[in-house]
């Protein structure tokens, strides 16, 4: 593979290497969204092909709003199945995926539960016998 991405031997390795993991990934993340995102079960997989097929109604209506997908229109990204084994463990799948909004109402909710239960004069860290540091197996 890297034979073909890097043909010429007498380029720095490590700051290319970088360069084009980052760019392969970024395709991927663009493909990979078309085909498992929220409304894109039009798109579809052409395996043979390694292509992103769908409808040019649906291409024209996705490119409007997702212009760095239009790239993948009439091109094949050969990589696709390797880079999902690599990358889409690391992906949140869109159900349970949250929004820095919605961590932040979360802990606000827990935050406001603890503070109702102190002052109701709940301890809920209050344990049947009292054990000193020196009692405790550590």
């Amino acid at each position: 593979m890297l034979e073909k991405v890097l043909p010429h031997p007498m380029l720095k390795a490590k700051p290319n290497l970088e360069s084009r993991i980052k760019t392969l990934k970024r395709d991927w993340a663009i493909i990979y969204d078309m085909l498992s995102g929220k409304d894109n079960s039009d798109f579809g997989w052409d395996e043979h092909g390694q292509v992103v097929v769908t409808i040019d109604a649906m291409w024209n209506s996705y490119i409007s709003s997702h212009k760095a997908a239009g790239q993948f229109r009439h091109h094949n990204f050969s990589y696709y199945d390797q880079l999902t084994s690599i990358y889409a463990k690391d992906r949140a799948i869109e159900k349970y995926a949250q929004t820095t909004t919605d961590i932040v109402k979360e802990i606000d909710v827990e935050d406001i539960a603890t503070a109702n239960n102190l002052e109701e004069g709940n301890n809920y860290h209050e344990c049947e016998n009292d054990v000193s540091l020196d009692e405790m197996d550590v």
